[in-house]
């Protein structure tokens, strides 16, 4: 018997595209001689719909989705698709069972995550019940995604006379994520004794990212079926003497990993939403070169414009290298000069900066011309900007609003500055792309005379390490101190974090590729007194 893992990229609210992607994986299937398969949660509707899962009209058009699928299948072909269902007033993520031209029963997912990125409690009801069923002569139990994680309904089905566990997945992407899948499922299967078959969604919605993967585990949790990440696939399982087996994929490095997510995340992002193309704003440092490359990788270097924008502080070689990029990326790239706007505002400002020094806000002034430009440039063209800041810079409110963070979409949001140098190298392994000089020159936002980023930051590895520390790990500033870290640097970087919250707040959404990324994990007051004691 020959079951079909659907890992497909659906699009949140499209219904009737993500209905053809389904029907397109079964027609596939069902010549491939499976007799079941087996589609992500909530595929019918994309994940994560969020409010869209408090509207009434929402779940009429999932039910009408739905009954119209179950008729056009393949008639010999069973099905279970994740779908969100509403009866008698309570809403629930569910998977139906397809059969035989109709919706042949439904399974309630029972435990719902309200945590990091998740949080289904605001829109489903808990659902009680095993679904096991049976298909030549074998008996399949149903789980949703959060359900896998705890013991409760693995258990349950069992009990319920499975002999092999469905998984219908949901799951995005963080750095190790597949490692912690894998450890858990095969928890599951060893205390349920059941073997495992797990179905991921793939693709990007908003800033997570599916990353695919889906796999299968004896009832020892060992793998047996190990599918592609980052990109559809329909898995086949042969399965024989009750376990499920089929092709063993190798999972990718860290830095794969996290730059084909990037690409994926801006792939969908700007595809998803329309967008001809992107714009970026490319200063001859590492940042922008990086998201160029992410961008040309994703759409196509028809679809990348990339735009300099010199002022009188821009070093000759960050013009040579900016222009080297964009000749080895294939894109077209325009130069356009701020010297003479910086030059009107400061005659417009002159008589209300009488007396003042120049300071940070000249340095702010050229950042938002920058900003203007960019954005001019999308109006005009429909191409949308891709900022080009990192989480480092994130983390201390190191960018300018309105300036450099002006823009839609930000590939590297979620990324620590000394994770974009190992990117870079990962990147020209692929292809020499980004200069060498780029790589290895200190980083600057050349706003003024002869300056570093190091002028106003702590060194990139003490800043990673400590955000990562106090960030991620939510360590208290003591207790990074006390793992060897220098006070006045703890001290310093926590500050920075706590105090540009509000920048971060208006900041363009961007890919999430740690456990705690700015936006949907972390959620700290901008009004905030408390300060951690040392």
């Amino acid at each position: 018997m020959k079951i079909a893992l659907a890992q497909f990229n659906a699009t949140v609210g499209d219904l009737d595209g993500n209905s053809r992607k389904i029907m397109a994986m079964a027609v596939e299937a069902d010549q491939a001689g499976a007799r079941l398969m087996v589609t992500p949660e909530l595929g019918l509707c994309g994940y994560p719909p969020e409010d869209l899962a408090l509207r009434a009209d929402f779940y009429q058009e999932n039910a009408r989705a739905l009954a119209e699928l179950a008729v056009a299948l393949p008639a010999g072909l069973a099905v279970v698709v994740g779908f969100p269902l509403q009866e008698r007033g309570a809403r629930y993520n569910a998977a139906a069972l397809l059969r035989g031209g109709r919706v042949e029963s439904v399974y309630r997912k029972q435990l719902l995550p309200n945590h990091s990125v998740f949080d289904e409690v605001r829109t489903f009801m808990p659902g009680e019940e095993a679904l096991v069923f049976d298909l030549d002569g074998r008996r399949f139990g149903v789980v949703i995604c959060e359900d896998i994680w705890q013991p409760g309904p693995a258990e349950q089905a069992r009990a319920a006379g499975a002999e092999l566990l469905l998984v219908l997945n949901a799951s995005p992407y963080h750095r190790n994520k597949q490692a912690v899948r894998h450890d858990v499922v095969a928890d599951r299967a060893m205390a349920a004794g059941l073997p495992v078959a797990y179905v991921n969604l793939v693709g990007g919605q908003d800033e997570l990212v599916f990353d695919g993967g889906s796999f299968a585990m004896d009832r020892e949790g060992l793998l047996t079926a190990q599918f592609p990440l980052f990109e559809e696939a329909l898995g086949l399982l042969d399965l024989t003497d009750a376990v499920p087996r089929g092709e063993l994929h190798g999972l990718p490095t860290q830095e794969e990993g996290v730059y084909r997510a990037l690409v994926l995340g801006v792939r969908d992002y700007v595809g998803k939403n329309g967008f001809p193309g992107v714009i970026v704003g490319s200063s001859g440092g590492i940042d922008s070169a990086l998201t160029l490359s992410i961008a040309v990788d994703a759409l196509g270097a028809d679809r990348v414009h990339a735009v300099m924008m010199p002022s009188r502080y821009t070093a000759d070689i960050s013009l040579t290298d900016a222009r080297e990029l964009a000749e080895n990326l294939g894109i077209s790239h325009a130069v356009l000069p701020i010297g003479p706007m910086f030059d009107s505002f400061r005659a417009a400002l002159a008589a209300e900066f009488a007396g003042l020094a120049e300071d940070l806000t000249e340095e702010n002034i050229q950042a938002r011309i920058r900003g203007v430009l960019l954005m001019a440039l999308s109006n005009k063209s429909g191409r949308m900007v891709l900022t080009t800041g990192n989480k480092s810079e994130m983390a201390a409110g190191y960018a300018t609003l309105y300036g450099d963070m002006a823009g839609g979409f930000s590939a590297l949001k979620d990324v620590a500055k000394t994770l974009v140098w190992r990117l870079a190298r990962y990147r020209n392994t692929l292809s020499a792309v980004i200069p060498e000089r780029i790589i290895t020159r200190p980083p600057s936002a050349e706003l003024r005379p002869d300056q570093t980023d190091q002028d106003s930051l702590p060194p990139y590895e003490v800043l990673d390490a400590i955000m990562e520390r106090y960030m991620e790990l939510d360590m208290a500033p003591r207790e990074i101190v006390a793992a060897g870290y220098d006070e006045a640097d703890v001290r310093r970087v926590v500050r920075l974090i706590d105090r540009s919250e509000y920048k971060r707040r208006q900041a363009a959404p961007g890919v999430r590729i740690t456990q705690r990324g700015f936006g949907r994990d972390r959620r700290y007051p901008i009004t905030n007194k408390y300060q951690a004691p040392f």
